[in-house]
């Protein structure tokens, strides 16, 4: 691989897959009053990026947290788009402020924002979720989940790792539809599809701390 700068285009796009236009459709009616409902509605973007086989079983979705409104969804996108920050959480913040036209999802003028992800956010969308505005999380399966069923290196959480976000704000729901997340994160497993921890990962089977 040649190392010569000179001709780099340094401008990329990073995309939600074909499938989902056509598939989001189906959801834009949807009562997404419950935290359930938006849970199923998360889970299943996580079931169809595997189906489609279009990135990891991970996905995300951002809401209004007084109205429910959807603001935008991510599914992950590390493999097809050969970029390793393309996680669920950060395709749903990046479209969230987009949309927003706002780095800040807790600018002045913005009802208080809420993520709902099918599993416990990895260290790296850990922290982008603090920097992000974000002011309320919710997940199903946990890291010791992710981890335990897949391989995937959900990478050194904190064992603080809930008061660091309460410090800043951010509150947490945990264990929602955890059965239904976890049989679906099985399903990429079982799929054969790629377990995609970086080559140079000398993790040796780190556990996330219990939930």
């Amino acid at each position: 691989m040649s190392t010569d700068l000179g001709s780099l285009q340094f401008s990329r796009s990073i995309t939600m897959p074909d499938w989902f236009q056509n598939d989001y459709k189906s959801f834009q009616d949807s009562d997404f009053s419950s935290v359930e409902s938006r849970m199923r509605f998360v889970l299943e973007l996580s079931r169809l990026n595997i189906v489609h086989q279009t990135g990891g079983p991970f996905s995300a979705a951002i809401f209004s947290q007084d109205s429910h409104l959807l603001i935008s969804v991510g599914v992950n996108r590390v493999v097809p788009q050969t970029c390793s920050l393309a996680h669920g959480e950060v395709m749903a913040l990046l479209l969230a402020q987009e949309r927003l036209a706002t780095h800040d999802l807790a600018a002045p003028g913005l009802p208080p924002m809420e993520m709902v992800i099918n599993a416990q956010p990895c260290i790296q969308c850990y922290g982008a979720i603090i920097w992000s505005g974000i002011r309320h999380v919710v997940f199903a399966a946990s890291g010791n989940d992710v981890e335990s069923l897949t391989g995937f290196d959900e990478g050194p959480i904190p064992p603080d790792w809930e008061q660091q976000w309460a410090r800043r704000g951010i509150t947490v729901q945990q264990g929602v539809l955890r059965d239904e997340a976890c049989t679906i994160i099985a399903g990429y497993r079982d799929s054969g599809a790629p377990v995609y921890n970086a080559s140079s990962n000398v993790w040796t089977g780190h556990q996330a701390p219990a939930r």
